[in-house]
This record gives C-alpha cells, sequence and structure tokens, in this order.
C-alpha cells in the first residue's frame, strides 16, 4: 500500500514507536500468551458478517490457543457506549472506530498499548502506525465511504456527492445516521456540497446541506446490512455506505455498483484497543497480533472485504476493487475526530432536528 503518510490522524501523539520484532502466525501470538491465560476472551466487535468473522477470525485462534471467545457485536457507537457506562464490563478487546477509539483514549478507558506482546506493529504502514502513539490500540482496517446505487433503477448516473442532490432521486435514497461509524462524514461531505470548510463553521453549512438533501432521503439507516433488504425491496436505489459493506449489499442485489467519486472520500480507521479492566491481557495482546498479521489480512482482505494495514500484504486489482487502497487511498481524507467529538453531541441534536422529524 502507498501514499497513506499524508493522511494526519486526529488522535494525539505522546508517545515514540517503541523497537518491535517481527511477527506472524496465531502460532506467534500464542507464544506470547501467558500460561496461566484464561480459557475465554471475550471480543466486542462489529455485527457485519458474523459468521465470516467466526470462522475466519475467530476459530484459527481458538484453535491455536485452546480457548473460546465470546462476542459481543453491534455498530461501534453502541457497543462503546455500552462499554463506557459500564466500568464492569467483562470486555478484554474492543473493535471500534476512529472516533470511538479517540473518546475511550482520553477518557483513559484502554490499557497503554504495551508494543513488544504485538510484534506485529512493526509491520503496519506508517498511518496505522500512527494511531499507536499515544498508547492505544492499532488500526487493523481502513476503509472509506462511497455511493452504492442500481443505475436502472435510478434511471440516471451517479458519480459525485453532488448527484445525490439532484431532485430525480427524491424519496429514493438512504445516508448513515449520525451515530454510525460514517455519519459524522456524512456531514462533511454536506459542508462540501456547500464549498465550506467545516471546521470555519462548526458544521452549520452541512446542515443547511442536509435539509436540502432530505426530500431525497426515505431513511438514515444504522446497520449497513439492513441495505440489502431497501435495495431489494425497491425502497431506495442509492446509499451513502462504507466499502466494508459492499460484499453483503451486491451479494443479494447484484445489480448495485459501487462509486468513490473523483472528488473524494473520507477514511476510517478501524481500531483494537484492550480493556483497561481486563483480567486476560496476555491473551488480549496475543489476539490483537493474529489480527494484525499478514497470514489473516490477506484472508479477510477477501472474506470482510477489509483494506489490510499491515504493508506486508499486497493485493492483486480483482480483490483491491471497492476497498481503500491505491488510487482510492491515494484521494481519501482524513476527519478531524477530535474537532468531531467537541461538536457531536450538538451535531446529534441538530441532525436529529433537521432529518429524524
Amino acid at each position: 500500500m502507498k501514499n497513506w503518510k499524508w493522511i494526519s490522524l486526529s488522535l494525539a501523539s505522546t508517545a515514540l514507536l517503541a523497537a518491535c520484532g517481527n511477527g506472524g502466525s496465531t502460532a506467534d501470538s500464542s507464544a506470547e500468551a501467558s500460561s496461566e491465560k484464561s480459557s475465554e476472551l471475550t471480543v466486542s466487535t462489529f455485527a457485519i458478517g458474523e459468521d465470516v468473522i467466526r470462522s475466519d477470525v475467530f476459530a484459527p485462534f481458538e484453535e491455536e490457543n485452546g480457548i473460546t471467545i465470546i462476542a459481543e457485536v453491534g455498530n461501534s457507537s453502541e457497543r462503546f457506549t455500552k462499554f463506557q457506562n459500564n466500568p464492569n464490563n467483562t470486555i478484554d478487546v474492543i473493535e471500534l472506530s476512529q472516533a470511538n477509539a479517540a473518546s475511550g483514549v482520553s477518557e483513559d478507558l484502554f490499557e497503554p498499548l504495551d508494543e513488544t506482546k504485538v510484534p506485529n506493529i512493526a509491520n503496519l504502514i506508517d498511518s496505522a502506525k500512527e494511531l499507536t502513539e499515544d498508547g492505544s490500540g492499532p488500526a487493523y482496517t481502513v476503509n472509506s465511504i462511497g455511493i452504492i446505487y442500481d443505475e436502472a433503477a435510478a434511471g440516471m448516473t451517479i458519480d459525485e456527492w453532488s448527484d445525490l442532490w439532484d431532485p430525480a432521486l427524491a424519496g429514493k435514497i438512504s445516508i448513515p445516521d449520525i451515530t454510525t461509524t460514517f455519519g459524522p462524514a456524512m456531514v462533511y461531505v454536506a459542508s462540501d456540497f456547500k464549498g465550506t470548510d467545516i471546521t470555519t463553521d462548526d458544521g452549520a453549512a452541512a446542515f443547511e446541506a442536509l435539509t436540502e438533501l432530505k426530500p431525497n432521503i426515505v431513511k438514515t439507516y444504522t446497520k449497513s446490512s439492513d441495505l440489502a433488504n431497501m435495495f431489494q425491496s425497491g425502497e431506495i436505489v442509492a446509499a451513502v455506505v462504507g466499502d466494508f459493506a459492499y460484499p453483503i449489499i451486491s451479494g443479494s442485489n447484484p445489480s448495485v455498483q459501487y462509486v468513490v467519486p473523483e472528488s473524494g472520500t473520507y477514511a476510517n480507521f478501524n481500531t483494537l484497543n484492550v480493556n483497561k479492566n481486563s483480567k486476560n491481557k496476555e491473551l488480549a495482546y496475543a489476539y490483537i497480533n493474529w489480527k494484525l498479521s499478514k497470514e489473516l489480512q490477506e484472508v479477510t482482505a477477501v472474506s470482510l472485504n477489509e483494506a489490510p494495514t499491515n504493508k506486508e500484504v499486497v493485493l492483486d486489482e480483482a480483490t483491491a476493487a471497492n476497498k481503500t487502497y491505491g488510487a482510492v487511498s491515494e484521494r481519501a481524507k482524513a476527519i478531524d475526530f477530535t474537532f468531531v467529538n467537541a461538536n457531536y453531541e450538538a451535531w446529534i441534536a441538530e441532525w436529529n432536528k433537521t432529518l429524524n422529524q
């Protein structure tokens, strides 16, 4: 993967990267784990592709380490809020979008990362490594938003964000809710539509644009997997969605196509963090090392449509399609999550007033 250095990440850097050795397979991971480790590991993860996560990610680690993984699933915001509000939760590892990870770091909810126990960090692309510089967890994948649509049903070509505001799409599109991973990115897109730098007006122009977009919106969704049924029923002809959801939607709706506008997209990293209160920290570190391995990321690039963060993974053209990789990564812009989090509560209130009434 190339040209990632320019993406500026919002999490503050407070520590230099420690020197790391190389790591690889689950065997390497298990070697790091304590001989007194628990027989169970609780992982909070994303709901999309649950069966594939169980077979391709969890099962090999369980077999290699002789343990059982207990999964908590849901979208990032829901799971983080639950985690945040329960200091006695039993989560060992939590997988989060970048915005929620930033909040967790600022609230001191995570174990400061011991990079010596996660040797595969040494093999990450530079921008994914940067997320570890404040002592929090590394990024195991990067994704971005695009437009998925059925051209025949839409009766038009959609290849730019501005097309979503076309009156011909009245009552025909869906966008991510503000509380989802890419909700803030949608606010950025709306601000761009108005030609305004979002940091100059705290999103005021964006919400003017969203008010103008409202007649075209059937629903703001919280689970991207719901879009498959919405396309199938004819409820929508287009949606704004993260690239990771494309295989699930297209699997039941082969007529849809995924487009990343030439004007650019917005990127998000999904991170791995260890609960500060985990009683299974050694096993948690081993799991994180497995998630960052070349071996696993080559598999999940295909089965879960996850763009790799391990720089040793090289994707062929077919596998790279519909991912934040190569040419798409070059036009992916960063979201300032420090800025987003400072405005988030106000945005949620304005979003609900604008779109959910």
